[in-house]
């Protein structure tokens, strides 16, 4: 028992020193005005409810539609599951690759003529692309569809965008956005997230979806389910397209659950570029928390951080806010990861007969900021996995300003009674109010200034 137990406390102490010694970074003497349990790292949310008004209009919408549970359950299936489309340039290379396998295997048959012979391989080519091979199409957001995405995803989309949105709204209080495009605007869970957190703040929200129907639906739902009633929320206007004009900028603009609709790299490429030349205060994206959401995601982050765009009117950089502490590569892209980067919301169910009260939205998000805004808390480590408590110690996951993923395990004795209490009280999502020395990491970055002087 005694050896299970040494080997417990050596194994504690490597945690701990694997990303060096983190020290509580109170330098706003923020615990002075505030209890731990409300220590600024603190982001999550209890709960999220959809305004009242929304449900309403959403309920008298679909009362007399006969929408059943098997096709909101297919639909919400299908949108979780669903992949990005494959690049020409990739299909191309694995047919050549299938092509010379599928050669090698006939040479042998010297008796087979070369027409059918090029026509047999020409075929298992066709064959094996076809099982291989994911079949993405295009969404048809009709009427009777657009119905059936508002009683499968008002609900969970609405909670991520408040949750994601919440985070400028927690760490910039004196952000006040004017205007608002909302890229994919679908049913208008982001108009109703924005205006539950910024009220009448926000004097003009551009909408933009391909799909008329899915503009005809939101703007119903503003309107309390009646053609004829005044809107809800006022300056909301629809588009099909983006708007042309470079020069006019929005201070937010966000993209929720939209990337995987567009047909390839080139597309999804113009359109980020378009969005971030839009973009006078923050870019927010938002996507499943799946591999394939938080890989676009990354793909979106590279394609800003990147550059390249020759149609520059803004020359602030582009610069990350949230969730990474840092601007280096994602180390969860590393093939040894095993799960995205993705954060949960709880939120109240839309009141369908087969909704259970409660669910539990799994989501990525990426915030881009024109220019650095915000305190000296940038470095923060945020927290990506559940924090465990145990007697005396918590454990923290968390992604640091080194652009690596640390383990730390945090006690009173060893870091301090306010880190720990602060650390007991985070949960995933949340930033931890820690300095940590990296090893091997810049001398210059905060926590290490002063570490190589003597």
């Amino acid at each position: 028992m005694l050896s299970v137990r040494l080997r417990f406390q050596q194994w504690r102490a490597l945690c701990s020193a694997v990303s060096g010694k983190p020290n509580l970074d109170n330098s706003t003497d923020f615990l002075s005005s505030v209890p731990h349990r409300k220590h600024p790292g603190i982001l999550h949310m209890n709960i999220v409810h959809l305004p009242k008004e929304a449900v309403d209009a959403a309920r008298s919408i679909m009362k007399n539609c006969s929408i059943r549970q098997e096709q909101v359950s297919s639909l919400k299936n299908y949108l979780w599951s669903r992949k990005c489309p494959v690049e020409d340039s990739d299909l191309r290379l694995k047919a050549s690759q299938l092509e010379d396998e599928f050669k090698e295997r006939l040479q042998n048959e010297s008796e087979m003529d070369p027409v059918d012979r090029e026509e047999k391989i020409k075929n298992q080519v066709l064959n094996a692309l076809r099982k291989s091979t994911y079949n993405w199409q295009p969404l048809n957001y009709s009427q009777h569809i657009g119905l059936v995405y508002l009683a499968a995803r008002f609900d969970g989309g609405y909670a991520a965008v408040t949750r994601a949105l919440y985070e400028i709204n927690k760490r910039v209080p004196d952000f006040k956005p004017l205007t608002l495009m909302d890229f994919g605007s679908g049913v208008g869970t982001v108009i109703w997230a924005a205006h539950a957190l910024w009220g009448n703040s926000v004097k003009e929200y551009m909408c933009v979806d391909t799909s008329a129907s899915m503009n005809n639906l939101s703007e119903m739902i503003l309107r309390g389910g009646s053609e004829t009633s005044r809107m809800h929320i006022h300056g909301v206007y629809f588009r099909q397209f983006l708007p042309v004009s470079p020069k006019v900028q929005y201070d937010l603009v966000i993209s929720a659950f939209s990337l995987n609709e567009l047909p390839n790299f080139a597309a999804r490429q113009k359109t980020i570029q378009a969005l971030w030349r839009k973009t006078g205060g923050f870019l927010v994206l938002v996507e499943n928390g799946t591999r394939e959401g938080h890989r676009l995601l990354m793909e979106a982050r590279d394609i800003v951080l990147r550059g390249g765009d020759k149609e520059i009117w803004d020359h602030r950089p582009a610069c990350v806010f949230a969730p990474c502490p840092h601007q280096l590569e994602c180390p969860k892209l590393s093939e040894n990861s095993k799960v995205p980067c993705n954060f949960v919301q709880k939120y109240q169910s839309f009141p369908l007969s087969w909704n259970s009260q409660q669910q539990w939205e799994k989501f990525s998000f990426l915030i881009l900021s024109r220019g650095i805004v915000g305190g000296d808390d940038k470095h923060w480590p945020r927290v990506i996995g559940d924090v465990l408590l145990r007697p005396r110690h918590v454990h923290c996951h968390t992604c640091g300003s080194d652009g690596k993923l640390h383990h730390d395990v945090i006690t009173s004795n060893r870091h301090g009674k306010d880190l720990y209490r602060c650390a007991r009280i985070c949960k995933l999502g949340d930033r931890l109010p820690a300095i940590i020395s990296y090893p091997d990491s810049d001398p210059d970055a905060p926590g290490n200034k002063g570490k190589n002087d003597s």
